[in-house]
């Protein structure tokens, strides 16, 4: 597809066509005479799983050169005009310093992937001239559900599991978009900490300690906030920076630890430093829209998680133990035959992680159902 005059909608995808590289190479996009060539979709799946742009070509962009490529460690004044580009673009690089730190290369990567369709495992983080010469047209991302056409709340947040990006969105416009890191699939056994007031530890005194195994499995579907705290939550599935709840005890929080694969035992991680920003744009009943890949969000409608039960063998003297196991392999139970719902954790190994590392959530010791949250 090449973008003529005027603005135009164009699904972005991975492909060998228009320069954008399919066989792993570093991407390479075209831009010529501010036209963007672009390959059809070849991932098989429904046009609106794919990331969204427009394209406007009214006028001449006029673009600057990179002398070399940037990545982390770089500094000066290209790195903050990149900076400052992908702030335009609603990415989050941390402030416009023109210093290429932690905060900028995860921008960059979910520029990889959400724009590029570079596969969710291989963004590089470092910017090329040619890149940056795509980077510099009148790009704008745009929800896959419009609150204007009546298809989502005015405030709504939108999770793409293939890519492993979340965008938030207000009226319309992309206002947050992260880099995420959601459930690895696993299996996992381990003590937990439910701070007082979490599922599993509602009207308790002081925090509660057990064993449990979950399924680290974040389900596809469309779902609302209902829950949103402030700081730090132990729960069930761990510790939780700034979470906002929206199945059962699945939540979009901060963390510290998020790398390209998924790593979380469900929840949405995001970059500790969004996850003291990202509230600001989601309050309770705003929608979510949660992509799999597989179906549309809408075929699963408000899909329950897979509930985390007691570990059998735990007892008190029990030291702490994690084991992974594929999914398929776990017991995926229809309903609540457990004593808490799911949510994301680090084995109790990694005692060293800062806030939002993993999440929360359970039900009364001792319960065999679950209400929603």
């Amino acid at each position: 597809m090449i973008a003529a005059a005027g603005v135009i909608s164009a699904v972005v995808v991975a492909g060998v066509a228009g320069g954008l590289s399919g066989d792993g190479d570093a991407p390479k996009p075209t831009v010529t005479d501010s036209s963007l060539t672009m390959a059809p979709p070849s991932t098989g799946l429904p046009p609106a799983t794919q990331a969204i742009m427009s394209v406007s070509t009214e006028s001449t962009v006029i673009t600057t050169n990179l002398s070399q490529p940037l990545g982390y460690g770089s500094a000066g004044e290209p790195v903050g005009d990149l900076q400052e580009r992908l702030t335009e673009l609603g990415f989050f690089p941390g402030p416009v310093d023109g210093q290429f730190g932690g905060l900028t290369e995860k921008a960059v990567w979910a520029f990889e992937k959400l724009v590029m369709q570079v596969p969710r495992g291989e963004p590089t983080g470092i910017v090329t001239d040619e890149m940056w010469q795509f980077m510099q047209q009148p790009i704008e991302i745009q929800p896959r559900r419009k609150y204007s056409a009546g298809e989502a709340t005015e405030n709504h947040t939108e999770v793409y599991l293939p890519e492993q990006v979340v965008v938030f969105f207000v009226n319309d416009e992309a206002v947050l978009i992260s880099h995420a890191s959601s459930g690895t699939g696993e299996e996992w056994k381990q003590e937990v900490t439910i701070d007082v007031g979490e599922y599993g530890n509602e009207n308790g005194t002081e925090p509660l300690k057990r064993g449990e195994i979950g399924v680290s499995i974040t389900p596809g579907g469309v779902f609302e906030y209902d829950r949103m705290i402030d700081g730090l939550r132990e729960s069930a599935l761990g510790t939780l920076w700034n979470p906002a709840y929206f199945n059962y005890g699945i939540a979009i929080h901060g963390a510290l630890n998020v790398p390209l694969q998924p790593a979380s035992h469900g929840c949405i991680r995001l970059p500790l430093a969004i996850g003291e920003v990202f509230q600001q744009y989601v309050a309770v009943d705003d929608q979510v829209f949660v992509w799999d890949g597989v179906k549309e969000p809408e075929f699963y409608g408000e899909q329950v998680p897979i509930f985390n039960r007691i570990d059998p063998d735990y007892s008190t003297t029990t030291t702490t133990t994690s084991t992974t196991a594929p999914a398929a392999a776990a017991p995926a139970t229809t309903g609540p035959t457990t004593t808490h719902t799911p949510h994301e954790t680090q084995p109790a190994t990694t005692t060293t992680e800062l806030p939002g590392t993993t999440d929360p959530s359970t039900t009364p010791a001792g319960s065999t159902t679950i209400a929603p949250s």
